[in-house]
């Protein structure tokens, strides 16, 4: 099992990976483009992040929220810089950042091989990855996740995503389910039409906070594991020297752990956003 993982993550973080086209390449970096001496000189951080729960959501008031948003801010005020928050599409954010249009990505991005030639990681202040949401009833004589892997189990992953890749090659024995529509998933699971279901994180520990009778999350760790980190424009070694010391300091008083515990182990944070 663990010789499977470790191939399996290898090719989910290269699938993963937003791909660039030529003259996005072309493109990187201008010399116009700040330096983190110049952020810190005009007061001002262009920080741009994509929509996505928990990470970054719109607010009843019309504002953004969500863990990412909460970290922008926070670094901001730490740098003494204003902020200006750009929402991108997601294979759009590493083209912004080597054009010049943000100054840093804080989106939950994670760290590949591939990506670390496009731009300069911090030291990852967050882990995620694929994980999984079982329903107690139907695997409550199970003994392992490893119990999974028959073909009297019927496991449901969303269609077409990294999700479903993971669950075909960690349970190759299982029923495999595929849907469309996440509340779908979500509610087969919980009727226990399926035995677990297969998510990118934070996906199956929120299904089990919303139904805690019917539903668990049966391991700690993901059954993919990520790293995400902020990413800046190659050759700012000021900026990510910066960065590695605001973690530093921010996992030291807790408040980065505090900021995780709110967004991604609770739904407390639901009262807040558009209906």
């Amino acid at each position: 099992m663990r010789t499977l993982l470790t191939a399996l993550l290898s090719s989910v973080l290269l699938f993963a990976a937003p791909t660039l086209h030529a003259a996005d390449k072309v493109a990187a970096a201008p010399n116009s483009a700040p330096t983190f001496a110049q952020i810190v000189a005009t007061h001002k951080l262009r920080v741009g992040t994509y929509l996505s729960i928990p990470y970054a959501l719109k607010a009843a008031d019309g504002n953004l929220t969500g863990s990412e948003i909460d970290i922008a801010q926070r670094l901001a005020k730490d740098i003494g810089a204003t902020l200006e928050i750009k929402t991108l599409e997601w294979d759009q954010l590493i083209p912004a950042l080597q054009r010049g249009d943000i100054d840093i990505i804080v989106a939950g991005l994670s760290i590949t091989p591939e990506r670390a030639l496009q731009v300069y990681f911090s030291n990852p202040y967050s882990n995620s990855g694929v994980g999984i949401a079982t329903n107690i009833k139907l695997t409550s004589d199970f003994g392992s996740i490893e119990n999974l892997n028959r073909a009297d189990v019927a496991i449901g992953a969303i269609g077409g995503t990294v999700s479903e890749d993971v669950a075909r090659q960690v349970f190759p024995k299982a029923s495999i389910k595929l849907f469309t529509e996440e509340d779908k998933a979500e509610d087969a699971l919980v009727k226990g039409l399926l035995h677990a279901y297969v998510r990118g994180d934070p996906v199956p520990r929120f299904i089990a906070l919303r139904h805690p009778k019917e539903v668990d999350v049966p391991i700690s760790k993901p059954l993919v594991a990520t790293r995400e980190a902020f990413a800046v424009r190659k050759g700012d070694n000021d900026f990510v020297n910066f960065l590695n010391a605001w973690l530093v300091a921010r996992d030291a008083d807790a408040w980065l752990i505090s900021t995780h515990k709110y967004w991604f182990e609770s739904l407390s944070w639901q009262e807040k956003i558009a209906k």
